[in-house]
């Protein structure tokens, strides 16, 4: 009886350690760098800086045409 113990002990630590044993599956890991072109507006395509020059530029030209008209004006 002892030894059906110790065999039967031995087969099933055989099984259990062996019977599932994993596969050593290789995976590639694959990076893709992908350029996404969008539309954008003239208004989307600038910056806060270009959008601010733009305002200052408007409101100087506005003056110097002013002053550019009462010179013109000898009244």
């Amino acid at each position: 009886m002892k030894f059906l113990f110790i065999f039967i002990t031995i087969i099933f630590a055989g099984f259990s350690t062996t019977a599932c044993r994993e596969t050593k599956t290789e995976t590639k890991e694959v990076v893709r760098e992908v350029r996404v072109e969008t539309e954008k507006t003239e208004k989307d395509a600038e910056g806060i800086l270009e959008k601010a020059a733009k305002e200052v530029d408007k409101e100087v030209n506005e003056e110097i045409d002013k002053v550019i008209d009462n010179i013109g004006d000898d009244n």
